[in-house]
């Protein structure tokens, strides 16, 4: 900085301190403030870039600020009085910055930053102030701002705020504040707006307001008070401050239907009647009349709008106000109304007639009159006395509603109006039905006597208008009815032109009897007067002199009726005959039947069949023939033609037991079916059989078959009985009523001769084997094996289950194909079993179960024939399952024969039990094959089994099975134990295990001692062991020569090796054609080992001039044996040896044996008989 190298100075340090690392915070404050000092614009680039944040803040924000740089000074200043002193600049700060500054800020910091930009410069800061203030308006609140503000007489501060807010606000003092903004600021239409479509602001304040104000434009004061019903108070404020134009303006284009309000209003300040009039008469017809009307009436002043009405009717206008108003003011003026008021259709009655009533009683009289406004017209005609008018209202009306109210008892002039009515109203009428309605109105309020010394006067009395007339004549003879029964019968007498039949029915009603029976025996009603006698004075006698002296058939019609109703049933009968009416003959049938009247019923009978022709009348005469044992006469009558319903007569008879007449009758009609059930109650059998046979039905036939077994003509019953078994449905019950009455022989000789008939069915079949079951079992096999396949199996099984017959009911299973009941049934009916026959049908079953079950069952009952069974069920049973079941029986040893053949499906459980039942019976060679047979069971747990076992040859199989499962040190311990070392040493061989095999070698010369045991381990584990191990151990025991041969080999082997690697590491000679003699020996691949390999020069000879482990070996080796002596079970398979003679180096000549090849496993898959050799 000395050499005033600012620049790279300031690159140096941004790049050293590009990690804000918070050690270097005061590096950072330096390299700000050299360039805050000296170049200002890089500073604020750095600052920009947001390079650093552990620099002194205050410090850098003092030097922003006396740069220049007021907006970084803010970011950096957080004291509120270096803010407020910075804000003063800004006109050097970004307003959007500063816009968004102010949210870093709380609400008391802002507002009094906003007051202290407010106080310096007004003018200048007033936008700025009011984008902040509409930013964070919702923290700062509209109160605190309005008031900020209003501190200032800001109105267009406060103006440009609220227009922001005001749209989203519900607050009434923003929206009155924005009025009153607006209104300061000149912004009459915003004025005009809010005051029109804001519901928030207070209408009375804010019309206050906008008086004081005195805006030039009127506009916002009338429409807040023509929202808010202040009409009355802006139309005096604006007619006492001379503004007419703007009522004329509100009346005719803002609201013509607030006039009346308006005009009330004017009238209230002593307006001028011709500029109200002038007023009016502009709105016209948009103003609404009765609220107008209503407006001027009660200020007495109706007479102004004279001349407006009169336009408004000269229009055609029908309106009820406007006709209401103008008959007022004819009323008022006494001009004429009762002509106006009786022309005029439009007006409403009960408004006029009530403007009336104070006024001129007569005038409301005539209103209600024409509106027929009822109760208000006698409301007025009572208080002003007026009942002459009241009386002919009621007369004309005929509404029995208001006769009923003003003839009621609570009024007080009732009397009054009564006679008002009598002396006036009546007397003036010319309408009879007025009359009438009067007198029903005097009826329904209890007023009879005033009625009939009325209608006395005008009826009875000669000359006057009503002489004479039918109704009246009937209103009185009704009124005497109910009020004075004494005077009835002097005005039937009296009076001639009545209704009589009706007076006669209503005086019957009222029980005046013997007025009703005058008056129907006056005018000639003879029917309706001897119904009077028997229905209401119930004399039967007076009625029966009655009916001689006018020798009516209708009256002896209604004698007779009344005669039949009170048991009279014979005087009955004669007057039914005397009016020769028939019409009742059902009940004069019933009556005469009840008293057993049958001959005087033949006379009615005889009579009503001449008159109509019914089937009842003539079914009933043969009946009543019937009854009275008038056989010739009823034979005579069902011969002619004839209606009767002969065949229900004719079970009438039968079942009264009149079977003569019942057999007439049956015989008529040609019913055999009820013929023969006649002639049996006529004990007429053999007849009976034959109408039957006629018949031929079935019902009938059961009939004559019951009856015929009840009188134990059985050879009958028999025939009836083959005409019903062929019908299946009728067979069980015929079988019960044999059953019932123990006729047992006779009910299966009829089965047994209906089996012939060429309609027998499953049903007979089925019945005679439930029968034969039930009472001659010896029978039913016989005809179970004849007809098994017409029989309804199922029904027979369950006769034979409840009789206990097994055997046929196993016959009759297996006939059915329930195979597997019919295994159940032998098994648990030990009478029922048969050998052959459960041997054919056990293999049918379909439920596995019962093949288990006849096996426990064939055990327990017949345990010698179980293989038998067994052989037979062998396709169709789990054989593991068997195996499991008879193994809980514990006679595993009684299915052997069956486990022997099954052995071939190689089945886990079989193998076990097998090889099981041979280790019972110490059958060394069969467990042998077994186990090489058939291999899957569990080997492991049969060996463990069997390595305790006393007998050699199974310890030695225990072995084997240990060396099959490759559990070789197992399989050695075990031989070695016996000292089976050969079989040790093979499976040592078979291990290619070289532990296994160098233990065992160790153990034949440390334990065993045994030189030929260790020659025999080395020849025929040689590719196992180790050299190294084999010499340490012959060397250690004296045994170099018998390991001779076996280190020769070994050396033979690696020099081979070493001469191929040499042959192959030299280069190829050019003469490829010469024979190689060492490659021309005869080479041989060694059995058991990967590598070709030369034949040896020389076999190594052991004393005696044998190999060990072949046939001939040297006696005393344990395991060993000479040729021919191998010991039983050991299994020397080798082919003899074949022998040569040569020379080596100066030895005499040797027997030099040539091995055969080492037997494989696959050629002694036992694993048994000989070691392998060398080659």
């Amino acid at each position: 900085m000395a050499r005033n190298l600012l620049p790279e100075t300031t690159s140096f340090l941004l790049d050293v301190l590009k990690n804000n690392k918070p050690e270097e915070g005061p590096l950072q404050t330096r390299l700000l403030e050299l360039n805050l000092i000296q170049a200002p614009h890089v500073a604020d680039y750095i600052l920009n870039g947001q390079m650093f944040s552990h620099y002194n803040r205050p410090r850098i924000a003092q030097l922003c600020e006396k740069a220049g740089l007021f907006q970084r000074a803010l970011e950096h200043y957080t004291d509120i009085n270096d803010i407020k002193r910075v804000l003063l600049n800004t006109h050097a700060i970004d307003p959007e910055f500063l816009v968004g500054y102010f949210s870093r800020l709380s609400v008391e910091e802002t507002l009094e930053c906003l007051n202290d930009l407010l106080r310096v410069n007004l003018r200048l800061n007033l936008n700025l102030v009011a984008k902040i203030a509409i930013k964070y308006s919702e923290h700062l609140t509209p109160a605190a701002v309005i008031s900020m503000f209003q501190s200032y007489q800001s109105w267009d501060g406060l103006y440009l705020y609220l227009n922001q807010i005001v749209n989203f606000s519900q607050d009434p003092d923003v929206h009155f504040k924005y009025i009153e903004a607006a209104s300061q600021a000149g912004q009459i239409d915003e004025v005009v707006r809010i005051c029109r479509e804001s519901s928030y602001y207070d209408p009375k304040k804010t019309k206050d307001f906008l008086k004081e104000a005195k805006l030039a434009d009127q506009l916002p004061l009338i429409i807040v008070c023509d929202r808010h019903d202040f009409v009355e108070e802006l139309t005096q404020y604006l007619y006492k401050n001379n503004m007419s134009k703007y009522l004329e303006a509100y009346v005719l284009k803002i609201n013509p239907s607030n006039t009346p309000a308006v005009v009330g209003a004017l009238l209230d300040v002593d307006c001028n009647e011709n500029y109200i009039k002038n007023l009016v008469m502009s709105v016209r017809g948009m103003c609404p009349v009765a609220e107008l009307v209503e407006q001027v009436e009660k200020r007495n002043r109706l007479k102004i709008l004279s001349s407006w009405l009169e336009s408004l009717v000269s229009e055609g206008n029908v309106e009820p106000a406007t006709h209401n108003a103008v008959a007022k003011i004819f009323i008022d003026t006494n001009n004429n109304p009762e002509q106006f008021l009786q022309t005029n259709q439009y007006y409403d009655s009960k408004v006029v007639g009530k403007y009336c009533e104070n006024r001129d009683p007569n005038l409301a009289f005539l209103c209600y009159r024409r509106g027929l406004c009822d109760k208000e017209l006698i409301e007025v005609t009572t208080k002003n006395g007026l009942f002459k008018q009241q009386a002919r209202y009621l007369v004309e009306r005929q509404d029995p509603e208001l006769w009923s109210m003003v003839l009621g008892e609570g009024n007080s002039h009732r009397r009054t109006l009564i006679d008002q009515v009598v002396q006036t109203a009546l007397p003036e009428v010319n309408n009879p039905e007025e009359v009438s309605a009067t007198v029903k109105a005097f009826m329904n309020a209890n007023l009879p006597n005033e009625l009939i010394e009325l209608l006395e006067k005008i009826v009875l009395e000669s000359g006057t208008k009503f002489t004479g007339n039918r109704d009246l004549g009937n209103l009185l003879i009704l009124t005497a009815i109910k009020a004075d029964t004494s005077k009835v019968m002097d005005y039937i007498n009296r009076l001639d032109n009545y209704d009589a039949v009706d007076i006669a029915n209503i005086a019957v009603g009222s029980e005046l009897y013997e007025e009703a029976f005058v008056i129907f025996k006056k005018f000639k009603h003879t029917v309706q007067a001897i119904e009077v006698l028997l229905d209401h004075l119930h004399n039967i006698e007076r009625a029966s002199e009655f009916a001689e002296t006018v020798n009516d058939p209708e009256v002896w019609s209604k004698l007779a009726r009344a005669q039949l109703d009170n048991n009279m049933v014979k005087q009955s009968i004669e007057s039914y005959i005397k009016a020769n009416d028939p019409e009742y003959y059902q009940d004069v049938i019933v009556a005469a039947e009840n008293n057993g009247l049958y001959e005087d019923l033949v006379k009615y009978l005889l009579m009503a069949k001449k008159k109509v022709r019914e089937t009842k009348i003539e079914s009933e005469l043969i009946y009543a023939y019937a009854k009275i044992n008038n056989l010739a006469d009823l034979e005579e009558f069902i011969n002619t033609p004839n209606c009767a319903k002969i065949q229900d007569v004719g079970d009438r008879c039968f079942n009264e037991r009149l079977f003569e007449a019942a057999r007439l009758l049956f015989s008529n009609i040609s019913n055999f079916s009820r013929l023969a059930a006649t002639l049996v109650q006529l004990g007429q059998f053999q007849p009976a059989v034959e109408a039957a046979r006629k018949a031929n039905n079935t019902r009938t036939w059961k009939e004559i078959n019951v009856a015929c077994i009840d009188a134990k003509e059985f050879r009958l019953a028999q025939i009836c009985g083959l005409n019903i078994i062929i019908h299946g449905d009728e067979l069980e019950e015929l079988i019960r009523n044999y059953e019932a009455r123990g006729y047992f022989t006779e009910l299966i000789s009829l089965l047994e001769s209906g089996l012939g008939l060429e309609r027998a069915h499953v049903g007979m079949f089925t019945e005679l084997a439930i029968l034969y079951s039930k009472y001659k079992p010896q029978k039913l096999m016989e005809h179970l094996k004849l007809y098994h396949s017409r029989l309804n199996i199922p029904k027979v099984i369950r006769a034979c289950e409840r009789n206990q017959q097994w055997i046929e009911l196993t016959f009759l299973q297996i006939h059915y194909d329930e195979f597997d009941n019919a295994i159940l049934t032998m098994v648990n009916q030990p009478d029922a079993w048969d050998h052959n026959l459960f041997r054919e049908t056990v293999v049918k079953v379909t439920n596995l179960d019962n093949y288990y079950k006849a096996i426990t069952f064939y055990l327990a009952e017949h345990p010698l024939l179980v293989n038998e069974l067994l052989h037979v069920m062998v396709p169709r049973v789990d054989h593991q399952r068997v195996v499991s079941v008879v193994r809980k029986l514990g006679h595993l040893a009684v299915i052997k024969p069956y486990l022997v053949s099954v052995q071939e499906n190689n089945l886990p459980a079989v193998n076990e039990a097998v090889n099981e039942l041979y280790v019972d019976e110490l059958n060394y060679e069969s467990l042998r094959h077994s186990v090489d047979s058939f291999g899957n069971f569990d080997q492991t747990a049969l060996a463990k089994k069997l390595e305790g076992h006393s007998l050699l040859e199974f310890r030695r199989i225990a072995a084997y099975l240990y060396k099959k499962n490759k559990m070789w040190s197992q399989s050695v311990e075990l031989s070695k134990q016996d000292k089976l070392y050969k079989d040790a040493t093979q499976t040592a061989a078979d291990s290619k295990n070289r532990q296994v095999a160098e233990d065992l070698l160790v153990f034949f010369v440390e334990k065993v001692q045994s030189k030929e045991c260790f020659a025999a381990c080395l020849f025929t584990c040689y590719d196992l062991i180790r050299p190294d191990i084999a010499l340490e151990l012959a060397w250690r025991h004296n045994m170099t020569e018998f390991c001779m041969p076996y280190l020769i080999q070994v050396l033979r082997e690696y020099t081979s090796k070493v001469d191929t690697l040499v042959d192959a590491s030299k280069p190829k000679e050019k003469d490829e054609d010469k024979p190689d003699t060492f490659n021309q020996a005869q080479t041989v691949v060694n059995p058991t080992m990967s590598t070709i390999v030369p034949p040896p020069l020389s076999t190594p000879i052991y004393p005696g001039g044998m190999v060990p482990g072949m046939p001939g070996m040297v006696p005393g080796m344990p395991g060993m044996a000479y040729p021919g002596s191998g010991h039983p079970g050991m299994g020397f398979n080798q082919p003899p040896l074949s022998v040569g003679v040569g020379m080596m180096g100066g030895v005499p000549p040797m027997i030099v044996p040539q091995y055969p090849p080492a037997p494989s496993s696959q050629g002694n898959p036992s694993g048994f008989g000989g070691f392998g050799s060398f080659n």
